[in-house]
């Protein structure tokens, strides 16, 4: 009887699939960004680092490695190669934390104070039904700007700045099933402060009870024991279309399927909820290179505004004093 042999079986490693550098739809080049600190910060502030990391996917460095002797251009020769765009670094002072949001490798740098945040673990635990599925992170967040445009140079730059901070989309082509998450930044004139928001969008039909929501989504068998008829099932008392879905406000005709539920040519009533991180921020500075260079803007006015309005004073003074002695 012949011997069988042993055959080795070669097994050819599957290459991971490499991130597009430009959008082939609107050909532009995709931003990508690192996320990470500078200095120590407490564990909080670290948390919220990782929340900001995975608000940014899937154009960022999740797992970013930092050591306490990495200085600014460690990272930024790291960047050139991998194609990132901006640094979000986060800092803490004995008086607040700061963000400082830049564009790689020239800048200009915007520094924010963070007067209040809260991580998206703990916006999580104070919803009823937190959401948030696998796919959740699987596209980049849509980016909506309220309030910046006053016309002010410094909120110009910080429109500019976060716009090119996300992928472009292009409205004609854009897929809905890749229309996931919101960033909003709202900003109030009266109080200088931004709110930075986080959430996630999902769509609901409308007019279409909850039960035969969760049937349909679910692909399970519904528990009829209890029933008489079909219809009950469909009409009971407490499951009809909830009345925030049938806010015209709210709602949008699709121009083609979105899941099993949500079908072209019918009305969707759209939901955000906060999925977190949330900052409130204040521009405090605007730095024309990467963490250096002439200061663009500052809150608290700068150098050449603060000599000239000294020597404004000083020429009132001695105008008062030639009256005094004439």
């Amino acid at each position: 009887m012949a011997r069988l042999r042993n055959r080795k079986m070669f097994v050819r490693p599957t290459a991971k699939k490499k991130q597009a550098d430009v959008d082939h739809i609107t050909g532009d080049k995709i931003p990508r960004s690192f996320v990470f600190a500078r200095g120590k910060l407490p564990g909080s502030l670290r948390q919220l680092q990782m929340n900001l990391r995975k608000l940014m996917l899937p154009f960022t460095a999740l797992k970013l490695k930092e050591k306490k002797r990495n200085s600014l251009k460690d990272f930024l020769n790291v960047a050139g190669p991998m194609g990132v765009t901006h640094f979000l670094m986060l800092s803490k002072t004995e008086t607040a934390p700061y963000l400082r949001v830049a564009r790689t490798p020239q800048g200009p740098t915007l520094t924010f104070k963070i007067h209040e945040y809260s991580l998206a673990v703990d916006i999580a635990q104070s919803q009823l039904h937190p959401r948030c599925p696998q796919d959740l992170f699987k596209n980049a967040p849509l980016i909506v700007l309220s309030g910046f445009g006053s016309g002010e140079e410094h909120l110009k730059l910080t429109t500019v700045m976060f716009q090119n901070i996300f992928p472009a989309i292009d409205v004609n082509t854009v897929k809905l099933s890749s229309c996931q998450r919101i960033v909003l930044l709202n900003y109030n004139k009266d109080t200088k402060l931004i709110d930075f928001r986080h959430y996630s969008i999902r769509l609901q039909p409308v007019g279409v009870s909850r039960r035969l929501r969760k049937f349909v989504q679910n692909h399970q068998v519904p528990d009829l024991r209890n029933l008489q008829d079909v219809s009950d099932f469909v009409s009971k008392v407490g499951y009809g279309s909830e009345s925030e879905g049938d806010d015209e406000a709210a709602t949008v005709t699709l121009a083609n399927d979105l899941g099993r539920v949500n079908k072209a040519s019918t009305k969707s009533a759209v939901k955000l909820q906060e999925i977190g991180p949330r900052m409130t921020l204040q521009l405090i500075k605007i730095e024309e290179g990467l963490c250096s260079g002439g200061v663009i803007f500052s809150e608290y006015g700068t150098a050449s505004e603060k000599r000239q309005e000294k020597n404004q004073n000083n020429g009132e003074d001695t105008e008062e004093n030639d009256e005094d002695s004439d």
